[in-house]
């Protein structure tokens, strides 16, 4: 993998340049921009150190290529081998972790996301697998260090989600997140089937970047929120208490529960979370006048033939058709470890340029 040169060669001279800046007397006494520019400066720290790595790599590699070539001593011609064969590994993983400073950046990459899982095509299958899929995200989330707050559930009675709705807090969340967006299918044996057939089901997944305050503004005359008792697992406070709260969006028809928590508060504000989160998606998507047609953009219909992802049990594999990366490593991937896969997303661009490949649906 080669590096871009042009682009890395910017990254260090914006780098030299807020460094400039931040000596400047001009600077120094307007606090607001010296604090913007010490942000970016931390930011750009442990790319510029991961740049000058791979350019002191470079450097070590051409000395131990001359020390090859140049001298007759075996000894010496060992050691430099295994120096060159060092610089290289190294090149690559520094080659790796360049590709994803380069990327394309979102400005809500930051942010915490709000993912809602729902079962597609498949019935109590593709209950199953969302309840898979939360387990898979959980696993991930607790990986990256980012904490997961359930917010609405509605389970089935063999243990699976038709939708569930969550929260993942930590910095960076959205940019680890963003790409998981749309159709999953699966391809195996349920486990309701009795005769061992092969079965291909779907889950959709929507995330949406959280909304901050001054991005969304609700009229509370827009709003219709009611109370009920929670229903489902939940602990000794379900069916006791007027605890569940939901929030109807009148002029958009968005509607939005939570019964987690117990205190009815609590469970207001995170309803709020999420309603100002789709109330910015459709904000962002000026094309679309009605929540239906928003939710449809990001996760489509559910049919089979929408997926960006396959998970194919009989081989063991993982296909992200977007990018044709085909990974066997499945039980690996349903517990959590998404790095690669989200990595080569990454390189690959942003979300909204990314393409599905459905050529190949059949497949077994």
């Amino acid at each position: 993998m080669a590096i871009n040169k042009e682009k890395v060669n910017s990254v260090l001279m914006r780098y030299e340049e807020i460094l400039a800046s931040m000596q400047d007397p001009g600077v120094i006494n307007d606090k607001e921009r010296y604090l913007r520019l010490s942000k970016e400066l931390g930011e750009m720290e442990p790319k510029v150190a991961t740049i000058r790595r791979y350019f002191e790599n470079e450097k070590k590699m051409e000395e131990a290529l001359e020390l090859l070539q140049m001298s007759d001593d075996e000894e010496i011609k060992l050691l430099a081998n295994e120096e060159l064969n060092e610089a290289k590994a190294d090149t690559d993983f520094l080659e790796h972790e360049i590709a994803l400073i380069l990327a394309p950046r979102d400005p809500r990459d930051e942010r915490n996301v709000i993912v809602e899982i729902r079962g597609g095509a498949g019935g109590e299958e593709a209950a199953l697998f969302a309840s898979t899929l939360f387990k898979m995200y959980s696993g991930y989330a607790q990986n990256k260090g980012f904490s997961i707050d359930v917010i609405d559930t509605n389970e089935t009675e063999l243990g699976g989600y038709k939708e569930i709705v969550f929260e993942i807090n930590g910095k960076g969340a959205y940019s680890r997140f963003k790409f998981e967006s749309g159709v999953h299918r699966v391809q195996r044996v349920p486990v309701t089937e009795t005769s061992g057939r092969v079965h291909t089901s779907t889950v959709t997944v929507a995330v949406l970047p959280e909304a901050e305050a001054a991005e969304v503004k609700i009229n509370p005359d827009d709003l219709r929120i009611d109370t009920y008792r929670a229903s489902g697992k939940g602990g000794q406070h379900v069916n006791r208490t007027d605890s569940a709260i939901r929030i109807t969006h009148i002029p958009t028809g968005i509607v939005v529960q939570c019964q987690d928590e117990r205190s009815q508060y609590k469970n207001k504000d995170k309803a709020m979370a999420v309603l100002s989160s789709r109330l910015l998606e459709m904000a962002e998507n000026k094309a679309k006048n009605e929540v239906a047609d928003t939710r449809k953009n990001q996760v489509g219909t559910g049919e089979r033939s929408e997926k960006i992802r396959t998970y194919n049990y009989h081989q063991g594999r993982v296909s992200d058709h977007r990018i044709g990366l085909t990974l066997y490593k499945l039980e690996a991937i349903l517990a959590g470890d998404l790095d690669e896969i989200i990595d080569a997303l990454t390189i690959a661009g942003g979300a909204d340029e990314l393409t599905v490949n459905n050529s190949d649906l059949d497949e077994d």
